[in-house]
């Protein structure tokens, strides 16, 4: 189990931004290891900076080839772990109010990564 807690800020000129507090003390020499992934793929130039108040910026850039048509669902990973620490949706195009598709997005996400996790443990246990 992590104990890394993910609290979204905002989304600002294509960067999604949030705070990450860790549950134990430590110093900033130890930044956390985050993965952020779109599809099962590794989002690149993901940041994590310290913060004066002992936490952490995460700042997430969205990839040009995630704008597009649809729902975007980006899944937050602990990268020591690889437990899923929060996510974050994009929709563009024809947005319905409270819109299915974007909890579709996640569920799909989260089976992914869920199948994942499966085939390691059977492999494991082998």
């Amino acid at each position: 189990m992590s104990d890394i807690t993910v609290t979204a800020t905002r989304m600002k000129e294509g960067v999604w931004e949030a705070i990450l507090r860790r549950d134990r003390e430590e110093t900033h020499a130890d930044l956390p290891s985050i993965e952020v992934t779109l599809d099962n793929a590794t989002v690149p130039d993901v940041q994590v900076i310290p913060d004066q108040e002992g936490s952490y910026v995460l700042r997430v850039p969205v990839p040009r080839e995630a704008i597009c048509d649809g729902v975007q669902t980006f899944l937050v990973h602990d990268g020591g772990n690889g437990q899923k620490l929060g996510a974050f949706t994009l929709i563009a195009g024809e947005g319905v109010e409270d819109d299915i598709r974007a909890e579709i997005g996640l569920l799909r996400a989260e089976l992914d990564m869920l199948k994942r996790a499966f085939r390691r443990h059977c492999l494991e246990t082998m």
